[in-house]
């Protein structure tokens, strides 16, 4: 990628951000060595795991990298046959236990992280090392005494010979000859040996070494004579200990140097997947969202740009304003006006943050949905390339850096253009501006280039593959609003904020007189564009309400008049239920008959006329009952279901019908939207289109059903549709919906927002992301409504 561009377009700062949540070292060093791929494969790789982090930390926050070290430079000394000290060979084994337990972890789930489960691979330590390094040092640095027998021998007569030592010395301060001449009765060490503080008038009388004397000449610390010996061997042991530690940690170095590929194996991995997390937190703390990757351009030939709700990712969350940039499939070249400070500047730089950021691997912070193609490379012309050691002007500045892009840029990279033409006469840069756009479509090269001057207005207008975009500004406030409009064009607006701020009408008029009348002429069938644009907008949206509208009550009628035949099958099934209680009836009566008449010798033929009598009136009935639902329930007799036959399935409880495909015995393939699924026919209910729906009010019935102590709660259906209500009534809405799901355990729902202008699918799909209940969201098939339906993966 192009450094200077990068720059530009402060990527350094967003990876300054990313290193922030490093926990070690050598992780801020992969961040801040970060550049984005152009390898599609590589990309998604990277964004797949990213996601994968982001649902690990969701589960299990706390996980800490925190105390691991970069290992190399210790290495490397191990390497060299070097003595490592022991707090850093403490801090290896932390760093390689860490290791081991999260790829254990790892691991074991990985079902639920299979990328992040196969980098744990590399976090095997190397057998028993852990064990030795704990077994010899503590996490302090020191030597255990279980290093080694000769240094827990030698650390024993130390002990000793320290308390001969002081023994004697103790014993020299209570002795009363000498305590006239001690100035304090205290042990002190002058130069590593054991010394008692004497008067400086004593010194002739008490044998001594004098190491120290007090500032004030007063004291003089000096070691008795009688204690040398017992000085030197203490000494000497301690020597003797130095070097006996020296030693074990020698010799823990060089199993160190032994395993050093394995050790920086596991330093790496561990770097690596601390990136990965620190990636999943930024994205965390940026409400960042998984791009769509096009990994190929669209049918035209030209990348696909549709980012929804944009944000600067170095912007706080509170003052960003979220852009749309979403690009017909025939437009590749996007020219912005606007007034100054309007956000063209911003818009430019966050259209090339966004790529930057998926090309590395991260996140945006977009809504869902939101796609984009990757580029070779994106290149830069963003603010004032003015110089004075290298004596370049504005003008001269960007026409520098513009011929150094044009040079190097293709069909396969992305332009970004700031004030193209600026810094010189307006009528040779808007000439040369013209030119630059003209050749940047000649060649087919991705742009997006912000400008004042409106003959480029016009061109874009005039030019396939080339589309107007604008900032808004609203003119009753005379602040810029930052929105983008991608499709109009924008305007300037100066002489009308001049004159709301006050200016007289005098100078007004003569600035008036002076614009070309084409251009005036221009501005104002720029705004009766916009106000039609406005009035399109506003209608649509009316009628996307009025038809949702519509269809809620075609729905709600339709859902009445399935209840009403629900209440007539179960009215049915009971008077079927009661008839065969009857008959059983009558079965037990002449069966006690029987009984009595042959207790009183009556001749069986009697009986038997009885018997048929009782099996002709049973047949009857049935036959009467049979005859009075299939009458009722205004269906033709032992009409068996055909394929192609419209049905509802009850199961499902949803409203949608299904269509038969197929019938295979006493099971019935169903297509039912994009599902096709298999289920017994006594589940499938023919639906009579030429009833007329009653009027009645809608049964008051609970949403569950108790059978044998256990409650199974109705599906609330596997759609709902929003259409035509505003954020408030949506929300409630698809929160008791959403709940009502989970509770009868469908796998999946879709719901439907339509197109629109986007808001409601984006406050839908913000809802889904953070609902408790939804394990993630994809936008609908074609045959399912496209971006105008989110399905909803329920948990």
């Amino acid at each position: 990628m192009d450094y200077k561009s990068l720059t530009m377009l402060e990527y350094p700062q967003v990876i300054d951000r990313l290193a922030s949540y490093a926990s070690f070292s050598l992780s801020e060093k992969l961040a801040r060595s970060l550049n984005p791929y152009s390898d599609p494969s590589v990309i998604r790789y990277k964004l797949e795991l990213v996601t994968e982090g982001r649902r690990l930390l969701s589960v299990n926050d706390s996980i800490r990298l925190g105390g691991c070290i970069d290992a190399d430079p210790l290495l490397a000394v191990a390497e060299k046959s070097g003595v490592l000290e022991g707090e850093v060979i403490h801090r290896l084994a932390y760093m390689l236990s860490i290791g081991r337990d999260l790829g254990n972890s790892l691991k074991y789930h990985a079902a639920e992280y299979p990328k992040l489960a196969a980098m744990a691979g590399g976090l095997t330590p190397p057998y028993g090392l852990i064990q030795t390094i704990n077994n010899t040092v503590t996490d302090r640095g020191e030597v255990l005494d279980s290093a080694s027998e000769k240094l827990a021998s030698i650390r024993r007569e130390i002990h000793n010979a320290y308390n001969r030592l002081l023994g004697r010395l103790e014993k020299m301060l209570r002795d009363p000859k000498m305590q006239p001449m001690i100035q304090e009765a205290i042990i002190t060490q002058r130069g590593g040996r054991y010394v008692i503080p004497l008067k400086a008038e004593y010194k002739n009388q008490v044998k001594s070494i004098i190491h120290d004397q007090s500032a004030s000449g007063a004291t003089i610390f000096a070691e008795p004579l009688a204690i040398v010996d017992a000085n030197n061997a203490y000494q000497e042991l301690q020597l003797a200990e130095r070097d006996e530690v020296h030693r074990v940690l020698r010799e823990l170095s060089a199993q160190i140097a032994d395993h050093a590929q394995e050790i920086r194996t596991v330093n790496h991995t561990l770097a690596e997947i601390d990136f990965v997390l620190m990636c999943a937190k930024y994205a965390d703390d940026l409400g960042a969202n998984e791009p769509i990757l096009a990994e190929k351009y669209n049918r035209q030939g030209n990348p696909v740009i549709k980012l929804y709700g944009a944000r600067h990712p170095l912007l706080a969350s509170e003052k960003a304003v979220p852009i749309d940039v979403v690009l017909d499939d025939d437009k590749f070249v996007v020219i912005i006006t606007g007034p100054n400070t309007g956000g063209k500047t911003v818009s430019l730089k966050t259209v090339g943050l966004m790529s930057l950021m998926m090309q590395s691997g991260l996140h945006i912070p977009a809504e869902s949905g939101s796609e984009l193609s990757p580029f070779q490379n994106v290149f830069a012309d963003i603010g004032d390339e003015q110089s004075i050691e290298q004596s370049l002007s504005t003008f001269s500045g960007h026409m520098t850096n513009q011929i150094r892009i044009l040079d190097r840029a293709n069909g396969k990279t992305l332009m970004l253009l700031d004030e193209l033409g600026s810094g010189t006469d307006p009528q040779e840069g808007s000439a040369l501006a013209r030119a630059i756009m003209q050749y940047i479509v000649d060649h087919h090269v991705p742009c997006f280039a912000a400008t004042h001057f409106s003959e480029l207005k016009m061109f874009a207008q005039s030019t396939p593959g080339v589309t107007n975009a604008s900032m808004e500004f609203d003119l009753k406030t005379l602040r810029p609003t930052y929105n983008l409009t991608i499709g109009l064009p924008g305007r300037s607006n100066a002489l009308l904020i001049a004159k709301k701020l006050g200016l007289t009408e005098e100078i007004l008029n003569n600035a008036q007189k002076t614009i070309d009348p084409t251009e005036m002429n221009a501005d104002k069938l720029l705004d009766d564009i916009r106000r039609q644009y406005d009035a399109a907008k506003k209608a649509r949206s009316h009628a996307d309400r009025m038809r949702s509208l519509a269809e809620n009550k075609e729905r709600e009628l339709q859902r009445r008049l399935d209840a009403i035949e629900d209440e007539r099958e179960k009215i049915l099934q009971e008077s079927q239920s009661a008839l065969e209680e009857e008959v059983r009836t009558l079965r037990d009566e002449l069966n006690r008959i029987r009984r009595t008449i042959n207790r009183n010798k009556t001749p069986d033929a009697d009986v038997n006329q009885l018997d048929r009598d009782l099996k002709a009136a049973e047949k009857t009935v049935k036959r009467s009952g049979e005859k009075a639902m299939k009458k009722a329930a205004n269906v033709p007799e032992d009409r068996p279901l055909k394929v192609g036959e419209k049905v509802r399935v009850r199961s499902l409880g949803t409203e949608s019908l299904a269509v038969i495909s197929n019938i295979v015995g006493d099971e019935a393939e169903i297509q039912l939207g994009a599902l096709r699924m298999r289920v017994p026919l006594r589940e499938l209910s023919r639906r009579n289109e030429t009833d007329t729906p009653e009027e009645t009010p809608e049964p008051v019935q609970d949403r569950s059903t108790r059978v044998s102590g256990e409650i199974f709660h109705a599906s609330p259906g596997v759609e709902i549709d929003l259409r035509g209500l505003d954020s408030e009534e949506m929300t409630a809405r698809l929160e008791k919906y959403l709940d009502d799901a989970s509770l009868a355990g469908l796998p999946y729902v879709r719901i439907i927002h339509g197109k629109g202008t986007g808001v409601l699918r984006r406050t839908a799909r913000k809802l889904l992301l953070a609902h408790p209940h939804v394990k993630f969201i994809e936008s609908g098939q074609d045959n399912e409504g496209g971006d105008g339906v989110t399905v909803a993966h329920m948990k």
